[in-house]
């Protein structure tokens, strides 16, 4: 079953038990009173219920419904608050441990583009950034590129004037730390993200313009690794 037709299943059973409660209060039969403590936990606990049917983002919808679930017996007397809060940090470097060690999406397989880019002969930038900023201007440049890396810092590598003649790649790790990448709107971009607990986006214009307007003749490979980090194309 697919993940769109569970969430409908579940929300659709929800608020059909939201409103029969509510009809059997109003009647008199019953006296139900459906914010009980810790009712709150629910907007935790059922969308990330939902979540864990759905192929992607199922570590974080399985940190959140396990943190839900522990702050509603809190609520509810049968677990020592402050025992939950301690309990959540080790709980979570857990689960980010196991799904670093195991999953497929965190071990390095290059895109094979970008690999056959890198080994072509032709030069490009090696970027660091450790608890600091960087700003890399390629204004009127020939950009070939580029391999960055930021941990607990930031890397702003912009391209809006660079000159660029054929295809080309970026290879891009955030650590606690963002990477902005700043594009030009005809080019066309594509992109390989591995995330976790972090994000990839890209902040031009909507796909469709993109497609119709782009250079189908140069495109941008990115390869981007996040582990508590983003990574923006601008």
């Amino acid at each position: 079953m697919k993940n769109k037709n569970i969430s409908r299943i579940v929300w659709g059973l929800a608020l059909v038990i939201t409103g029969i409660v509510f009809t059997l209060n109003i009647l008199g039969i019953a006296e139900i009173d459906i914010f009980f403590d810790g009712w709150w936990t629910l907007f935790l606990i059922i969308p990330s219920f939902i979540g864990l049917f759905s192929k992607r983002g199922r570590i974080v919808n399985i940190t959140v419904f396990v943190v839900g679930i522990a702050l509603l017996l809190s609520a509810q007397n049968i677990l020592d608050f402050a025992s939950v809060l301690q309990l959540i940090v080790p709980f979570v470097l857990i689960l980010i441990g196991f799904k670093m060690i195991f999953s497929p999406s965190f071990k390095h397989k290059p895109n094979e583009k970008i690999r056959e880019l890198k080994n072509n002969g032709k030069s490009y930038l090696n970027d660091s950034a450790a608890f600091s900023a960087h700003k890399i201007d390629f204004d009127g440049q020939i950009f070939e590129g580029a391999i960055l890396d930021a941990v607990f810092g930031s890397i702003t590598c912009d391209l809006s004037n660079a000159i660029i003649e054929n295809d080309c790649f970026i290879t891009a790790s955030a650590v606690f730390a963002g990477i902005d990448i700043k594009i030009p709107e005809h080019i066309q971009v594509n992109i390989d993200s591995n995330v976790l607990f972090g994000g990839v986006n890209d902040k031009r214009k909507d796909a469709d313009y993109q497609n119709n307007h782009s250079d189908k003749s140069r495109t941008i490979y990115i390869e981007a690794n996040c582990l508590f980090g983003g990574l923006n194309v601008i």
